[in-house]
């Protein structure tokens, strides 16, 4: 498999988030899963002023842009392109260039794998966030994502629930 990369594609500006939306959509419809790993809307925390008042809101880093986590092929590069509101990749001509290492730090995008304390079968527990103290066994780790997926008994049935590593805690 090749080695999945962090890509630029510009929008129109305002239509980031539909653009993300809408790709994320066409990833769970033609299952490129394992292909586009992330699309991404960078926002940063801006302090405002109105009416006297101190308030923080959430603004987006690159207006007009969408940073995208995946492996370049013809299907990938055909499906983000095509996807309604990108304008194309950023790079010369219409060939993609990915991000480097340099590029990503300032965008507290983390490459290096995190090591993990469980693997795949091992039950956990999980400690924060919605589903904090159920416990499930694990059915698949993405690395890419940094999630676990385990099995959790929803109304009768077991269901597969996709869960950040930080969330969870191997149980002893």
């Amino acid at each position: 498999m090749a080695e999945a990369n962090w890509y630029v594609v510009h929008t129109y500006s305002g239509y980031e988030n539909k653009v993300k939306a809408n790709i994320e959509k066409t990833i769970e419809n033609r299952h490129l899963e394992e292909e586009i790993l992330e699309v991404r809307v960078p926002m940063q925390d801006v302090v405002e002023m109105k009416n006297g008042a101190k308030k923080t809101v959430q603004k987006k880093l690159f207006p007009g842009y969408v940073l995208i986590n995946m492996v370049m092929n013809d299907d990938t590069w055909y499906v983000v392109r095509n996807t309604r509101g990108v304008t194309g990749f950023v790079g010369p001509g219409s060939k993609p260039v990915p991000l480097t290492e340099a590029e990503m730090k300032p965008l507290g995008i983390k490459t290096e794998n995190v090591s993990i304390d469980f693997a795949e079968g091992d039950t956990i527990v999980v400690v924060a966030g919605a589903w904090k103290d159920t416990v499930g066994l694990v059915q698949r780790i993405d690395y890419g994502k940094q999630t676990a997926t385990i099995n959790v008994e929803l109304f009768g049935r077991e269901t597969p629930v996709e869960i950040s590593f930080a969330e969870v805690r191997k149980l002893q």
